[in-house]
């Protein structure tokens, strides 16, 4: 282990941990064995990185087994009482703001934004630059491209089955949403459902079928209301 330059109070650092140069680490801070740190990284209070995932009695998935270490990038901010989980790998620059978990098996791109208490459960995959808002949820097995925007209180689904019946067992899937794929506050995108590049979803929409390449959504279920202005579009920015 390399010790950090700046360290707080009650710290716990577990074996074979490496740190890059000039990381700063708060108070109350635990990182489990073998996390990687990048350079200029700032870790706030509270914050816990490299978590062993645990599984509840009742819990229909596999049982968890040990993971590889959680690598966190140059340039990273994590922020006060926030959890990555083990086998997280976080990109470049990335913001993460405080109360936001990453569970295990997520990759988060570089510049990316992840917002206060988001979510972003076990198996997705988030892009560059993306910008997760407040108190947004990225469900299990999703993924989101690159430029994607989530705005505050969106929750994303993945269980058709609704935690009934054997039959869901090997069909969960979560949402894709392409590069530059923007989804407005508080709406609700179904198990499975695809947004394509530049689709864009109206707030307070539930989202039942894809949405197609550069057309705002709108309404329960959404519907096709128009085009993505050109002078919106990613590729015009």
């Amino acid at each position: 282990m390399t010790n950090p330059m700046n360290k707080g109070n009650n710290v716990i650092i577990q074996e074979e941990v490496s740190f890059g140069e000039n990381v700063v680490i708060g108070n109350n801070v635990v990182i489990y064995k073998g996390t990687k740190i990048g350079n200029n990284v700032i870790i706030q209070d509270n914050v816990v990185i490299g978590k062993q995932p645990t599984r509840a009695k009742a819990s229909i998935l596999p049982e968890t087994k040990l993971l590889p270490p959680t690598i966190i990038g140059d340039g990273v901010t994590i922020g006060t009482s926030s959890i990555i989980y083990e086998n997280a790998t976080i990109g470049d620059e990335v913001f993460v703001a405080d109360l936001a978990t990453i569970r295990e098996r997520v990759t988060v791109g570089e510049r990316t934004i992840v917002g206060r208490g988001v979510a972003i459960e076990n198996d997705s995959k988030v892009g560059k630059r993306c910008k997760l808002e407040t108190n947004c949820y990225i469900t299990a097995y999703s993924e989101l491209g690159n430029d994607v925007f989530i705005a505050p209180c969106v929750v994303t689904t993945n269980d058709n089955y609704m935690a009934r019946s054997k039959e869901r067992f090997d069909k969960f899937k979560g949402i894709t949403v392409k590069d530059g794929g923007r989804i407005g506050a508080n709406s609700t995108i179904l198990p499975g459902k695809i947004i394509h590049e530049d689709g864009t979803v109206a707030a307070a929409s539930v989202v039942t079928k894809d949405v197609e390449q550069e057309i705002i959504v709108v309404g329960t279920p959404a519907k096709e209301l128009r085009k993505v202005p050109e002078n919106q579009l990613l590729r015009n920015q």
